[in-house]
């Protein structure tokens, strides 16, 4: 297929199937996205995972770094646990963890993960918190293949 008969089929694979940002029902019942990706029958490929993965990961960095500027000041360990937090929860709902957050903003990390430990979001996802937390309390990781602090 030639540069310019590819690009006639993107423009009419977008006029006829159309551009949806958010999954949706197709005609027959599948699972779509996009411009007519079937994810009931075709999934996502690694590759895409990883795209999608980073997208989201900038995003999330993008948040910390305009709403909570001083994130940049922890070691490795506790950005990541921050960030990990805010991929999870979004930050609309980590803005909500205040005393948590004023505790890692000032240094206290035991008051932070202790509040971490304490929180709903805890008891919603379980070991996920209880790693974060330790990682938050100590600045070091013991997840394997990870960099430490």
């Amino acid at each position: 297929m030639t540069p310019d008969s590819r690009a006639h089929l993107v423009k009419a694979l977008i006029l006829d199937e159309g551009v949806r940002n958010f999954p949706y029902k197709d005609t027959v019942g599948k699972l779509t996205i996009g411009v007519g990706r079937n994810l009931d029958d075709r999934g996502l490929s690694d590759q895409e995972i990883g795209v999608l993965l980073e997208n989201d990961i900038a995003i999330v960095v993008e948040e910390l770094d305009r709403h909570l500027p001083w994130w940049r000041e922890m070691n490795d360990v506790r950005q990541r646990v921050l960030a990990n937090m805010c991929f999870n929860l979004g930050w609309p709902k980590l803005r909500g963890f205040v005393n948590t957050l004023a505790a890692m903003q000032r240094g206290d990390y035991q008051v932070a993960a202790d509040g971490m430990r304490a929180s709903l979001w805890a008891r919603q996802v379980g070991a996920r918190a209880r790693r974060l937390a330790r990682e938050m309390e100590t600045g070091a990781t013991d997840l394997p293949g990870t960099v430490r602090a």
